[in-house]
């Protein structure tokens, strides 16, 4: 009997890969196959990207390979909300919806690639946590929808409409699923993460028949309750962060924050539509950092945004220089289809934003160098992500999977991915470390 077998391309952030896994989940449940390569599957479902121009055109690349290769596409993601565009490219695709949209991508597959039996649950069993894409010892746990800001560089609200918070409840259940299936992180992510719950006016939902407010600060006290790592990303330095501080000196959840400041410049922030407050940002930073010494921080940040000077470029080093941040990531400035940032004067050209996104990032790789050598001679808990031959690469606290640094441990050949252990710090260089493991 002939069960459908669907190929998934997911691209993108981290949101679209938790987008990815609920579509396969469901597919899953309704009795569909998972295909290894282009032959294999019925059909091709690509979830794209339409951030910024250069991840609009690797969608379109990724959907002319799955036409070019099955013939049979669909496509779905934060690109599908411009079809027109998608259409005129590749106008032998199937369907083109928009994010979110599972039950429509889900409902073309079945148009698309019907299967032949109903699927029963009692035969066909799909794990109860769901398809997942990252291994198995991490998971993506997405807390809200959409984003209340305006950034003028960004189309995500356009594309993924206003903050919408998760129930806690729900939340937390499906925290607990994966917890239970074997995941020992868990990676916090939204568009915002900082403003969970303010849609709902921080509703009190249930988990467990606790009654638990929808913020912030309380489901960090949730999920630190469940015994594995829980690691914040995207979170604005709005003022209610600091409750969130002290759970971390604790040792409740992981002193780590994802915080995308993107400038420094007073001037630069304002028409990017951001909170233009250096300062307090860096009044902030020191207080969490009396609080928690070992805090790590990352952010990210745009050179080259239209009308930034040169005095800008300098406020931003002097910036980064003071706040000694630990990981950080650095793009040149890209317009976007929509954003009304276009619309701005004084465009900063190409060869210009290369130079400066250089000289940004030398001086950041010896901040960071620097704040990796003072860790030698610590001892460090490390979760291990890949084990060979010669040794194991791990992260630390201060390490999230695939964007930050590692830690390198050489003849641990011994150990199993999942593994959480501490380490002591023998080498580091601009971006990982070299550790040995402790006897337990």
């Amino acid at each position: 009997m002939h069960e459908p077998k669907v190929g998934f391309v997911s691209l993108g952030c981290p949101k679209a890969l938790v987008d990815s896994e609920r579509i396969l989940t469901q597919l899953r449940l309704d009795g569909y196959q998972i295909a290894a390569d282009y032959a294999g599957a019925d059909v091709v479902v690509v979830n794209t990207c339409g951030f910024i121009d250069s991840a609009k055109r690797e969608s379109l690349e990724a959907i002319g390979e799955a036409l070019q290769e099955n013939g049979k596409v669909i496509v779905t993601g934060c690109m599908g909300g411009d079809a027109e565009a998608i259409r005129q490219a590749h106008p032998a695709v199937l369907s083109v919806t928009g994010p979110q949209a599972y039950e429509a991508v889900v409902a073309a597959v079945h148009q698309h690639a019907p299967h032949s039996r109903r699927h029963d649950p009692l035969i066909d069993l799909v794990p109860p946590q769901g398809i997942k894409l990252t291994p198995r010892h991490y998971a993506y746990l997405k807390i809200s929808e959409g984003c209340n800001h305006r950034c003028s560089f960004c189309i995500i609200p356009s594309l993924r409409g206003d903050l919408v918070s998760r129930p806690i409840g729900e939340v937390m259940d499906e925290a607990q699923r994966l917890v239970d299936a074997g995941v020992r992180e868990l990676l916090v992510i939204s568009q915002d993460t900082s403003a969970y719950g303010v849609d709902s006016k921080y509703r009190t939902g249930f988990w467990q028949g606790r009654p638990l407010k929808s913020d912030l600060q309380t489901l960090c006290e949730a999920l630190g309750e469940l015994g594995v790592w829980v690691r914040l990303h995207y979170v604005y330095p709005y003022p209610h962060v600091d409750q969130v501080i002290p759970l971390m000196a604790e040792g409740l959840i992981l002193p780590y924050l994802d915080i995308p400041l993107q400038h420094a410049s007073p001037r630069i922030l304002k028409a990017m539509r951001r909170p233009a407050h250096q300062e307090k940002t860096l009044a902030r930073i020191r207080q969490w950092r009396d609080i928690c010494p070992e805090l790590a921080l990352r952010s990210t940040f745009i050179v080259g945004f239209p009308g930034e000077t040169e005095d800008d470029v300098q406020m931003l080093l002097d910036f980064i220089e003071e706040a000694q941040l630990d990981r950080v990531g650095c793009f040149e400035y890209s317009p976007v289809a929509g954003a009304s940032a276009n619309a701005l004067a004084d465009h900063v050209p190409d060869a210009l934003k290369a130079e400066r996104r250089e000289r940004f990032m030398a001086l950041q790789q010896r901040i960071s160098a620097d704040r990796l050598q003072e860790k030698i001679g610590w001892e460090i808990p490390v979760i291990i992500d890949e084990v060979g031959a010669d040794g194991a690469l791990g992260r630390s606290y201060a390490d999230a999977p695939e964007i930050d640094g590692q830690v390198h441990l050489p003849g641990a050949s011994q150990l199993a991915p999942g593994d959480i252990l501490l380490a002591r710090v023998v080498a580091a260089d601009e971006y990982d470390l070299e550790a040995v493991v402790l006897p337990a």
